[in-house]
């Protein structure tokens, strides 16, 4: 999976508004529906302030859904916003009800956000399954499959990497490892990684995390956070909460950390 990301360089923060209204499809939940409702109120808010442009990778989430991955793009019309989202003003507007028989959900929201200018990082990002070779490249994951991640950049810088749990509404660091002691992983130009294996380990296998997808639900859903920026970021702050699982907090905490990440540094790539 290739993930053509972009830099984004430290622009002028403005208030932005957006509204949707989203009609359910029947196969669709009313969790999921709140969900992609108020996703694309924010992507139209971008849209209203910043425009759009052609593009197919700037906004890229890879999500684990029913033991299956798939990789969602937010668009608006075929383009892209250029735009970034950086932190939600105040909780969003949520009307519910039905409109010709079929469920509706218009979406009200207000946000801080900056216009995106360029494209200027080429970074590959691949989810790699059961294999720590770019063969074992998939978007299809299911219960007991091993996770990796191939990542490469031109250019020096740091690295983490977050995954969310939908069901719990927790963010897990994955991402520096748990024996690190740094806020994210140096990075150096041009040479190609491969994390969450001990045997690709460039030293100290011991202190690698390794990570099983499990699915406990008849249907879960993940989404997962890859933050790189050529300047170093302080972490977020995750506790340890079962010697098991990775450092995790709640979804909220980590949204403000997010928001100032990528309000302070110079640039910063989210995916």
């Amino acid at each position: 999976m290739l993930l053509n990301l972009l830099s984004i360089s430290a622009q002028e923060i403005e208030k932005v508004h957006g509204e949707y209204t989203y009609h359910v499809p029947d196969n669709v939940s009313l969790e999921e529906g709140k969900r992609t409702a108020l996703e694309r109120a924010k992507i139209q808010a971008l849209a209203d302030a910043f425009g759009t442009l052609v593009s197919q990778n700037n906004s890229t989430i890879i999500k684990n859904e029913n033991g299956k991955s798939s990789v969602d793009f937010l668009s608006i019309g075929g383009s892209d916003v250029k735009g970034e989202w950086i932190e939600t003003i105040g909780d969003p507007k949520l009307d519910i009800f039905y409109e010709s028989n079929m469920l509706t959900i218009k979406v009200s929201i207000d946000g801080k956000a900056r216009e995106i200018k360029n494209a200027s990082i080429d970074i590959e990002a691949k989810l790699l399954r059961n294999g720590t070779e770019e063969k074992y490249e998939s978007d299809e994951f299911r219960n007991g499959d091993d996770l990796y991640l191939y990542f490469k950049s031109p250019i020096n810088g740091y690295l983490a990497v977050y995954l969310l749990d939908e069901n719990t509404q927790q963010v897990f660091c994955l991402l520096p490892y748990k024996s690190s002691g740094e806020p994210a992983y140096k990075i150096i130009h041009d040479k190609p990684y491969v994390f969450f294996s001990c045997q690709k380990a460039e030293e100290k296998p011991s202190e690698v995390d390794e990570y099983t997808m499990t699915c406990e639900h008849s249907m879960e859903q993940n989404t997962i956070y890859i933050v790189f920026s050529p300047n170093m970021f302080a972490k977020a702050f995750a506790e340890d909460e079962n010697i098991g699982l990775p450092r995790q907090l709640p979804l909220k905490e980590f949204q403000k950390w997010l928001g100032k990440c990528k309000a302070k540094a110079l640039e910063t790539i989210l995916r």
